[in-house]
């Protein structure tokens, strides 16, 4: 396959993006497909570029260039013109590359590409449409409030401690736990800070699980167990900040529950290809579902390339599949002698 891989963009996430991006990229090169690696912000990356991306992980801190808007929409129109990929690999994580805009345009000049469409990418970017839908179909997900509440509402409703965070964007940037109500002032200033809006939700105490999803099946359930209270952007993306197990030590009663309603929310948010849904089981053995990634990081350290060695995939058959599955090529399920 001739593939071009998106990386970069312009929004918050993008040095996860980059070194997403750049795995990818080599993971494909290296198992035999003609590769390209574009950046909407700044055009194509030299593979010495893409090198010194994979070793150096993800920046801690690295604000995003200035985005083009439309300029940089149609310059991206004319890169992808020009290549003529088989495909369309989009690593590309928050803002226009994850919120659907970018899928459109991919739809417009009729190139084929991996993961979810535009509505799909839409609806799991907005966290607010996405717990409405979660609340319609009966799946529990933590209450919430979204928009401006006063911290008396917020403490009453929610009770504390409470997590207010951007409804949409990932990564956990803007995200804070609050445990008292004198901090949530400061805490919505942050949230603000990354995309305009704020969200309450309730925390739940529990364990930290989470289905990558692959085509129609379910990958094994990790667990995630952070060095902080919570599983920030340092825990994330800095080597030893949390322990990450595959398979996670749950019982198979337990472990169908989460898998079959992870495809629930798969479907129900129209997402396709691959993707990852994240739970807190409680004290009492409930899920909640805490939202749905269209797009989730393929970094050294993100949690479906450890979902997918568990199931008996390398990297490179990973990004493999999940490029062809763009193409509709008939993939072997997970585990069968990958």
């Amino acid at each position: 396959m001739k593939v071009a891989v998106l990386m970069g963009g312009t929004s918050e996430e993008r040095p996860v993006s980059l070194v997403s991006g750049a795995q990818v990229a080599g993971a494909l090169r290296g198992r035999g497909h003609e590769v390209v690696a574009v950046d909407p912000a700044s055009g194509v990356l030299s593979r010495r570029q893409e090198c010194a991306l994979r070793e150096s992980g993800v920046a801690r801190e690295a604000p995003p260039p200035d985005g083009r808007g439309g300029d940089a929409l149609l310059a991206l129109d004319r890169a992808l013109r020009a290549s003529a990929p088989d495909v369309v690999f989009v690593a590309l994580h928050g803002g226009t590359g994850e919120d659907g805009t970018i899928q459109s345009l991919l739809d417009l000049i009729g190139i084929p590409y991996a993961g979810s469409g535009h509505a799909g990418c839409a609806l799991a970017m907005d966290k607010d449409l996405t717990k409405r839908l979660l609340r319609d179909e009966g799946i529990p997900t933590p209450a919430w409030i979204t928009g401006q509440a006063s911290p008396g509402r917020v403490v009453r409703e929610l009770g504390l401690p409470v997590i207010v965070k951007p409804p949409s964007g990932g990564s956990t940037l803007g995200l804070t736990l609050v445990h008292h109500a004198d901090e949530i002032a400061a805490a919505v200033e942050q949230a603000l800070a990354y995309g305009g809006e704020v969200m309450f939700e309730r925390y739940v105490q529990g364990r930290e699980l989470t289905v990558g999803i692959l085509g129609d099946r379910a990958l094994p359930l990790g667990e995630i167990i952070p060095e902080h209270e919570i599983f920030d952007y340092e825990c994330k993306y800095q080597p030893g900040m949390a322990r990450e197990i595959f398979p996670a030590d749950i019982s198979r009663e337990t472990a169908a529950t989460l898998s079959q309603q992870a495809l629930a929310v798969h479907r129900l948010l129209r997402l396709k290809g691959f993707s990852r849904v994240d739970f807190i089981l409680d004290p009492d053995g409930t899920p909640w579902c805490l939202e749905a990634n269209a797009l989730p990081g393929l970094t050294p350290t993100s949690l479906l390339p450890r979902a997918g060695a568990a199931a008996g995939l390398s990297f490179g058959e990973l990004c493999e599949r999940i490029a062809a599955l763009a193409l509709s090529k008939p993939c072997a399920p997970p585990g069968d002698g990958a």
